[in-house]
């Protein structure tokens, strides 16, 4: 892309950037990118993503080789593949960093767990076990830690620290220091023990191993790093989703004949045979032939649009109707489907940065504990306490400072709140998630399928004077019955069991007519009527104008050359709905009703259920527009949607609901699905995540004051190893103890439905 700015001309890319592990990488490539001339640079940790707008005088490889300066890799973006295209999923680069992160999880934790028993209960401490211990313990702390090590040497070689950093420089001290017990200290006698006992003195070191405290430190975070890892690659899902919706063959017309072809082999031009049933391969114009479309799944209409010659149609709308000929006018990334694609990505890369927690707290935290181990290291050399004892000391600060608990905060609580979402029909996608429930003030409803059904169903029936509910439904249920047209199902439905119906005529546009029980029977629009001079009376004519006011679609019904009566017809609010807002205001959040829909259908459903602010008539592109001018006039907004339509809108919004009866791409566009097609587990959901977000918050606060509490005893070198431990142990105990506590979360949806 090329842009004009100040007569200077500019280039935009995304590069796909690897080798991140925490927010402040994130920050390091967008300050070395910017300190280039003319350069813009955005970096989202998240997706893994550099957007960067950049003048001619630099070129890619110098955006590239910056990067790489930094010490991480990037690559030009690569073009997504059409529908149909099979990717091995082996091949893919996340897939293989989630599949190394299982694999050394699953092998250190194996290997972790008899070291740390064996650590903890003297009476199993037989003849030897320390070198049982180093055995299991060295493949842990070297190849299984290596993805900390190698952070932390790359940190270290540009001047900088992470929690990665910490953690490397502890297990290895811990590792280093126990090598040296037991080969030129005391811990490698034969019958050397552990006791478990609490008590503070002062001890040389070269009797004490801390074996398990490296191995377990490093199985810990490996965790929380593999269930980081899963959840960031889920959210590239939503582009491969949407690549999917489209046709995969179709039939292209040549010499007057039908021939199967890949979609991606259509140029523009082509004319290609769409029968009922079957997906539009891609945009273009109506040649030949009428018919209802339903592009619900693109524009969240629950009406089928009417089309006929030359009017547009659009790639991944299916064909409700006739038979239609189909002229291409766009194809491949031209098309609204592909343009859509866009949108989400961009949406996606568009997000403020996270900075998690954890990482806020060693920004400071890393520094200041290797300055302190390091002074500690300087002040007992200088009292003259010995090497031996100096050392013991400075290592005892780096253990005692490594993050056991500070990385179960995180992990544990995300795993037992999304646990107890999954339970309740609530998916929450990551920790990032839950920072956004606390900040959002705003929420934007998607009408169709959200607040309403998505569904067309009989809403009212206006009978003219004389006539019979029963026999006016019967007879309009038996014409529509035949019609495959949304509306007439809906009608059918509602009129149960009907006679069989003869010389039935499907009028394209208009209704449709057939004889039942001897009656010539009209349904659909009052000109159809009027063609077989059929006039309304004032009462029906009246209904009918109600019913459009209301937003409805009105079916006129006549026979025998009179009119019987209207049938409304209306996509219908859920009966949850009205609950569920007063729920979210409950919340504090402000709702907004946004829909495709005309301003009084929407008008209509939003006094219904009690929302006054409404944004009607949008095209799909327009939503995300929407979320934007609202998130410039200061507000952080949620948006609950079901549709593609809504996809990128979900991505750009602050908060992203999709509803789990929706569209693929909507839900992995979104950051909570809800499963249910109940609108009340929305707050249940923005409840749970607040109360995790809350739960890690409190974790990470006692994780933290464990840590500021037993420096100064380390520093002072009166901590022993089994104190350091059993402190340490008991420090994570809490932390999980105060992650279960999310088990007993209700959901208020579920607790009304058993009332």
């Amino acid at each position: 892309m090329t842009t004009h700015t100040n007569d200077t001309q500019t280039d935009s890319i995304e590069l796909a950037i690897t080798g991140m592990t925490c927010a402040s990488c994130a920050n390091r490539i967008e300050r070395k990118l910017n300190k280039l001339d003319g350069v813009t640079a955005t970096v989202n940790y998240s997706t893994e993503k550099a957007k960067i707008e950049f003048p001619q005088s630099v070129s890619t490889d110098d955006l590239l080789a910056t990067v790489e300066s930094a010490g991480y890799q990037a690559a030009l973006p690569t073009l997504p593949r059409a529908a149909g295209d099979d990717v091995p999923e082996a091949s893919d680069p996340a897939y293989e960093h989630l599949r190394s992160l299982r694999e050394r999880l699953i092998i250190s934790a194996a290997l972790s767990v008899p070291v740390i028993v064996l650590a903890m209960v003297s009476a199993w401490q037989f003849d030897y076990w320390q070198w049982l211990s180093l055995t299991l313990a060295a493949p842990v702390i070297t190849w299984g830690a290596w993805p900390f090590h190698k952070a932390a040497w790359t940190n270290l070689r540009h001047g900088t620290t992470t929690m990665d950093t910490l953690v490397s420089v502890g297990t290895l001290a811990a590792f280093g220091w126990s090598l040296y017990a037991l080969f030129l200290g005391t811990a490698g006698e034969t019958g050397m023990t552990h006791p478990f006992r609490f008590t503070i003195e002062r001890s040389d070191g070269a009797s004490n191993i801390y074996l398990e405290v490296a191995a377990g430190v490093t199985t810990f975070l490996l965790a929380g790093r593999y269930f980081e890892a899963r959840s960031k690659r889920a959210s590239g899902a939503a582009l491969k989703s949407l690549m999917e919706l489209g046709a995969k063959e179709v039939s292209v017309l040549r010499d007057g004949r039908e021939v199967r072809t890949p979609v991606a082999d259509l140029v523009v031009g082509d004319e290609f045979v769409v029968r009922p049933g079957e997906k539009i391969a891609t945009d273009g114009v109506v040649v030949e032939g009428r018919s209802a479309v339903d592009a619900s799944m693109l524009t969240g209409e629950s009406v089928p649009v009417e089309v006929s010659v030359d009017d547009a149609v659009v790639g991944a709308t299916v064909n409700a109707g006739g038979r239609l000929v189909v002229r291409a006018s766009r194809v491949g990334s031209d098309t609204q489907l592909a343009q859509m694609a866009r949108l989400v990505v961009d949406a996606q890369n568009g997000k403020a940065q996270v900075q998690r927690l954890a990482d806020r707290i060693s920004g400071i935290f890393v520094p200041i504990v290797i300055a302190l181990a390091i002074g500690t290291l300087g002040f007992w050399l200088g009292t003259g306490a010995g090497a031996s004892a100096a050392f013991t000391a400075a290592v005892a600060v780096l253990i005692v400072a490594c993050p056991c608990a500070l990385g179960l905060a995180t992990p544990t609580a995300l795993m037992v709140g999304t646990g107890r979402g999954a339970q309740l029909g609530i998916l929450i996608k990551g920790p990032e998630v839950l920072e956004s429930t606390r900040r959002v003030d705003t929420v934007v409803l998607d009408k169709t399928g959200t607040v309403t059904t998505g569904e067309m169903t009989l809403a009212d029936v206006v009978l003219a004077d004389g006539e019979s509910r029963a026999e006016v439904l019967r007879l309009a249920g038996a014409v529509e019955y035949a019609s495959e047209h949304p509306i007439a199902r809906a009608i059918a439905t509602a009129a149960g069991e009907v006679p069989a119906v003869e010389s039935f005529e499907n009028v394209e546009g208009f209704g449709a007519q057939g004889v039942v029980d001897g009656h010539a029977v009209v349904a659909g629009r009052p000109e159809l009527l009027t063609q077989w001079s059929i006039t309304l009376p004032p009462s029906l004519k009246s209904a009918l104008d109600k019913a459009r006011a209301a937003g409805a679609t009105a079916v006129a019904v006549g026979w025998d050359g009179q009119a019987r009566g209207v049938l409304s017809v209306s996509d219908r609010i859920k009966p949850t709905s009205a609950a569920a807002v007063r729920g979210l205001i409950d919340l504090g959040l402000r709702p907004v009703l946004l829909t495709g829909d005309h301003e009084t259908v929407a008008r209509s459903v939003a006094d219904e259920v009690g929302i006054d602010e409404v944004i009607a008539g949008v095209l799909p592109e327009d939503k995300v527009d929407v979320v934007k001018r609202l998130q410039a006039e200061g507000r952080s907004v949620a948006m609950i949607g079901d549709g593609v339509n809504d996809a990128a809108a979900l991505a750009q919004a602050d908060l992203g609901l999709a509803m789990g009866t929706g569209t693929d791409v909507a839900i992995e566009a979104s950051d909570l699905t809800l499963v249910r097609g109940d609108l009340r587990v929305a707050v249940d959901a923005i409840r749970l995540a607040r109360r995790t977000l809350s739960t890690i918050k409190s974790n990470l606060f006692w994780a933290f004051a464990y840590n500021v509490a037993a420096i100064p005893l380390a520093a002072s070198g009166l901590l022993n190893p089994m104190l350091a431990g059993g402190a340490m142990a008991l420090s994570s105990v809490f932390v999980v103890s105060n992650s279960l506590r999310l088990r007993g979360f209700r959901a208020k949806a579920t607790s009304e439905e058993t009332q």
